[in-house]
């Protein structure tokens, strides 16, 4: 995977302040990047599974819990498509989360690692500045 137990905070960081960076040049040191309630509906999305994957009995997903991760593809490129300054999307490809999300597979233990990771992204969103809209 993209991410592992030893760097996915690290590569949390690294998308946020670049992100933070980028939209400083080009606003004047404002920070412009993804709001954190586009942000909150994604971890919620996330979240909801990850009670679910918790608890579930085996390190294998059954296809039910397959299909909602997949499920959850669609609906963040259905943010994507919602957000028309791009901000959604410059933060999906930045953060890889696409990919993120294909690399788990059946594993449970790979969802639990991709759901820290948005909880991580979050995080750094509010520490460089993110705003709320």
């Amino acid at each position: 995977m993209r991410i592992n137990e030893k760097n996915y905070v690290d590569k949390a960081e690294k998308v946020i302040s670049d992100l933070a960076e980028e939209s400083k040049v080009k606003n004047r040191g404002r920070v412009n990047i993804v709001t954190t309630s586009k942000l909150r509906n994604l971890l919620a999305m996330t979240a909801d599974i990850y009670n679910q994957v918790l608890l579930y009995p085996s390190e294998r997903l059954d296809d039910e819990l397959l299909g909602r991760i997949e499920y959850l593809r669609v609906r963040v490129m259905y943010e994507c498509g919602r957000d028309n300054e791009h901000k959604v999307e410059k933060f999906i490809k930045k953060a890889e989360i696409i990919e993120c999300l294909k690399e788990i597979g059946a594993s449970k233990k790979n969802y639990l690692l991709f759901s820290r990771y948005m909880e991580a992204l979050i995080a750094f969103h509010k520490y460089y500045g993110g705003k709320e809209q």
